[in-house]
């Protein structure tokens, strides 16, 4: 970058960048910002050209900062930038290609030092280096304009107001980055922030005007999944002799250009599914970032608040005039795309962060006649549990969790037929309920966890999902209701190997009192109460709807020897009393009828024998009802989860992992 320069390791010895850090002050009316900014080459897209783009600059950043204190040359650089954006809209317009192009470069090199200016220093000395302000010899005015939250509100107008265009979507892309990197000082922070001086900002003053605004456009970015426009759209066509119309121009404008700089390639770098729209990618994180701010002091978050209040465009309902940030959106179009987009983590907490905090999205999912559209994506993500990290699985099953809470959709799940689902490897299943389908895969999660992670947070939400689906359960796949036994059967093993575990260590503590005992008295106890579950799951189901599920029924019978040991347990004996009368019952049929029954005979006598069964014999218990409740500080979780998003996820976006404090990195 500068007339000779053509690759990366030049950037220390550039010109327009020694003098932006130098120790002359630039003033805001030299040609140099024009020189500056006229620099054409693909912005990084990727961490690693990030990092090779940082590496190169980090000379010229220290320097800045050493020198910026004296110089003002940053709060210059902004102000130039500030007085640009007055016409962007208007440049938009007109198809401005160059004012536009300049306008995006200068926002580039503000995003790149403001990272560099929050990995070096707190927030406190960065506002200082914002609100320099250059003062003639003998004044003495304590007065200065805050550039920062100039800056943010700029940023905010920018992203809320200029249409998305061709030639608008890189330096929306980069406005909606800075925001990012402009709450980062989270990272360097082992605490969560909980008073600092982006929240300030971002809270009240002139910023808070824009969040329903802000909201809003950050929702439909992440809807319409705009992909960036192809490589040269943004610019005027090249002339053939490769000197190029646009630097033509832009030389009229800039007497000196930076020239190409290419990072592994102009064009080359391949868009990955999860990168196929970096404006869409980079919304969606910003929009968690604000979501999951914590509450001011003396208010609260006013992004939550937004989040939690806005209503579909079809609702003609006027809004309580206490609900504050209140908009309106397509919720047909907001569905579709959180169907859409499931595969990456944040989307599955923005559709977590939307159930749970937003009623009104809430009743129109449910009231929705394709949840399988939803619910699959939820289901695939449980499926591949060993592929998924911990926290993207424990989103997918409370978003089971708050669903089940609804008793409309335990019903409907029942009636929703699918056929061939693919990625469903244990057994082929050509067709199947959405509901037969969802307790596969919960239990298949619980038996994973059983053996692998033994978590018990997943263990008790996922036997809450299907409790709450129990009374519900209607004509159950054979393979589902084979699965709910068997996983009573796993259940009773590990029973019995705890249990004889804890007698032999009792028998050997007896000629040792030296040595100090296993605590099985407490795992003894945590399996139990998960088999009372399971037991208090088949019982929900015999006694709400046994005629709907005769598969259930025969599974039991099959296995109904794994019952005897809990029939006289003091833990159990109240839960077994109806599945021992119902294992009773058909038991006595089934002799009554002969020897060697065909499946299909069997189930024929089941079908029948339900009718004969007198109800009043079966012992009402209460209904299975568990609703999920966020902990307490939820954002102990909620922040580093966010911020370890962006970290992985942000695109053109990295941060020296030594450096980061939130959560452990590897240095790789």
């Amino acid at each position: 970058m500068g007339s000779n320069s053509s690759r990366i390791g030049d950037l220390p010895k550039n010109e327009y960048l020694a003098k932006l850090s130098g120790t002359e002050s630039v003033s805001e009316n030299d040609p140099f910002w024009n020189q500056l900014f006229s620099f054409s080459f693909p912005a990084p897209t990727s961490s690693t050209e990030t990092k090779l783009l940082e590496e190169a600059t980090i000379t010229v950043c220290r320097s800045l900062v050493e020198n910026n204190p004296r110089t003002g040359n940053l709060a210059a650089l902004i102000k130039v930038f500030l007085s640009r954006t007055k016409e962007l809209k208007l440049s938009a317009e007109c198809q401005n290609h160059i004012f536009i192009w300049q306008t995006h470069n200068a926002l580039f090199i503000i995003c790149c030092l403001l990272k560099a200016f929050i990995c070096e220093m707190t927030e406190e000395e960065l506002q200082v280096h914002f609100t320099y302000e250059e003062k003639p010899p003998g004044s003495y005015s304590t007065d200065s304009e805050d550039l920062l939250e100039e800056l943010i509100c700029c940023l905010m107008e920018l992203i809320t107001d200029i249409p998305l265009l061709d030639i608008t979507y890189e330096i929306s892309v980069e406005a909606v980055s800075t925001m990012v990197v402009f709450l980062s000082c989270q990272l360097f922070h082992k605490e969560v922030l909980r008073h600092s001086i982006s929240h300030k900002y971002l809270m009240q003053g002139r910023c808070l005007s824009y969040t329903s605004r802000l909201v809003k456009t950050l929702l439909y970015n992440f809807i319409r999944q705009e992909k960036p426009p192809p490589p040269g759209a943004h610019v005027l066509p090249q002339q053939s002799d490769g000197g190029g119309l646009l630097y033509g121009l832009a030389s009229g404008v800039a007497t000196g250009l930076w020239t190409v700089l290419t990072l592994g390639g102009v064009g080359s770098k391949q868009q990955t599914p999860d990168l196929a729209s970096p404006l869409a990618n980079q919304s969606l994180l910003l929009l968690l970032a604000l979501a999951n701010l914590t509450d001011a002091p003396d208010a609260p978050n006013p992004y939550r608040q937004a989040i939690m209040s806005f209503k579909n465009t079809q609702d003609s309902s006027p809004f309580p005039s206490s609900i504050p940030h209140a908009f309106q959106i397509n919720f047909n179009s907001l569905y579709t795309a959180l169907c859409e987009q499931q595969t990456s983590d944040q989307a599955t907490l923005l559709l977590y962060t939307l159930l749970h905090q937003n009623s009104n999205i809430r009743t129109y999912m449910l009231a929705r006649t394709d949840m399988e559209n939803l619910v699959l994506p939820i289901l695939e993500i449980l499926y591949h549990v060993e592929e998924r990290n911990s926290h993207h699985v424990y989103m997918a099953l409370i978003i089971l969790l708050i669903l089940t809470e609804d008793d409309g959709f335990n019903r409907s799940i029942h009636e929703v037929i699918l056929k061939n689902i693919t990625w469903y490897s244990e057994r082929v299943l050509t067709e199947i309920s959405l509901g037969s389908l969802l307790i596969l895969v919960v239990i298949r999660t619980i038996q994973y966890n059983m053996t692998r992670t033994r978590d018990k947070y997943l263990h008790t939400n996922c036997l809450a999902a299907l409790a709450n689906m129990s009374a519900q359960f209607r004509s159950l796949h054979q393979y589902a209701a084979q699965r709910i036994i068997s996983l009573f059967s796993l259940l009773s093993k590990k029973h019995n190997k705890v249990l004889e575990q804890a007698t032999q260590s009792l028998r050997g503590s007896l000629s040792s009192s030296d040595v100090p005992l296993p605590d099985y008295a407490q795992d003894l106890n945590v399996i139990e109460e998960v088999i009372r579950m399971m037991l208090e799951i088949i019982n929900s189901c015999l006694t709400t709807s046994l005629h709907h599920n005769p598969n259930l029924v025969y599974a039991l019978l099959y296995k109904r020897d794994l019952f005897e040991q809990f029939r006289t347990h003091p833990s159990f004996q109240d839960i077994m009393q109806n599945i021992d009368l119902v294992i009773t019952f058909f038991s006595s049929r089934l002799l009554q009828a002969g020897a060697e029954l065909s499946v299909e005979r069997v189930l024929e006598i089941i079908k029948q024998g339900v009718v004969a069964l007198p109800k009043d014999r079966l012992k009402k218990f209460p209904e299975l009802k568990f609703k999920y409740v966020e902990e307490e500080q939820p954002e102990e979780f909620f922040i580093p989860y966010v911020w370890s998003l962006v970290y992985n996820s942000a695109t053109g976006l990295y941060w020296n992992p030594q450096d980061i404090q939130l959560f452990t990195m590897d240095s790789d």
